[in-house]
């Protein structure tokens, strides 16, 4: 299980009722943010997002909207007396603008920062979970993210009661692969089933890609750019953006389980019409909002 909180939805600038583009997934403990525009921080503390549970930081690409309040959110880091490292990503080639922000006011941060340039493929895996980058079509280099559960798996109760197998022989076969009973060898794969990994995707800033919709096959939670109605598609493709028409359309060809549309111009104040082209297309569309959570189990 998992848990989605929607920092920032608003595309460019801040509304009234918007901040900008931040999504923190809390996972066993530990947090890791999707972008994080400016006054993230504050939008944490609003919102009940722990900011010293933070491990890991992706940003999608170097427009300030998407990663200006990394300066101040790691200042108060270092004023809370953080001691861990923290690991930040972001696209290849932009190292100098990452550590402007790092460095333009000669702050002490008491704790190391990692910094990864990086391209399209995994970037971090641990025993229960992945996360890897995928190539979006913006006005610069940007990516997008995916968040994987690894996949468990599940005993069969009966199947083994009816071997024998109870106790330290359920850890034994698992880290093994099998286990000897009677003399016979009893694999794991025969006496369980495969439970699939939550999958989360973010892709934000970009036109539609195929690389996109691949990324995000059978995803649980799909978030997606949904800058502009329809009726705006000419800029939409001009700024390298999507409406939400096209949001949809990718996420019926991934077939989805949820669509969350977000990064919405500061033009709608109200997102019923960007929900209603995505749901003409895909049902089980969203408008993502500042503050809404969604659990992943």
């Amino acid at each position: 299980m998992f848990n989605i909180t929607f920092l920032g939805t608003s595309g460019s600038a801040p509304t009234k009722q918007r901040g900008l583009s931040s999504v923190a997934l809390e996972h066993n403990g530990n947090i890791m943010l999707f972008d994080c525009g400016e006054g993230t921080q504050r939008q944490m503390l609003t919102f009940g997002v722990n900011i010293s549970k933070i491990k890991y930081i992706f940003i999608t690409h170097m427009h300030a909207d998407h990663v200006l309040g990394i300066a101040g959110l790691l200042r108060t880091m270092s004023l809370y007396h953080r001691t861990e490292p923290i690991n930040i990503y972001f696209p290849d080639g932009y190292i100098e603008g990452m550590q402007s922000l790092l460095k333009f006011d000669n702050a002490l941060i008491g704790f190391k920062i990692i910094l990864h340039g990086i391209k399209a493929g995994t970037l971090v895996k641990e025993n229960d979970f992945t996360v890897s980058a995928f190539k979006l079509n913006h006005s610069v280099k940007c990516y997008g993210y995916v968040f994987k559960e690894s996949d468990k798996h599940r005993f069969m109760t009966k199947k083994c009661q009816s071997l024998g197998i109870k106790g330290k022989m359920f850890t034994e076969i698992r880290n093994k692969g099998h286990i000897t009973i009677s003399g016979e060898r009893v694999y794991l794969k025969d006496v369980t089933t495969i439970e699939q990994g939550k999958k989360f995707v973010y892709a934000t800033d970009t036109r539609p890609m195929a690389s996109t919709a691949k990324a995000a096959i059978n995803s649980d939670i799909f978030v997606h750019e949904t800058t502009y109605t329809s009726d705006m598609s000419k800029q939409a493709r001009e700024r390298k953006h999507s409406t939400s028409e096209e949001a949809a359309n990718l996420a019926s060809k991934a077939n989805a389980k949820k669509l969350i549309l977000y990064h919405f111009s500061t033009r709608y104040k109200d997102t019923s019409l960007l929900l209603e082209e995505a749901r003409s297309i895909f049902k089980n569309s969203y408008a993502s909002y500042d503050g809404m959570k969604i659990n992943v189990k």
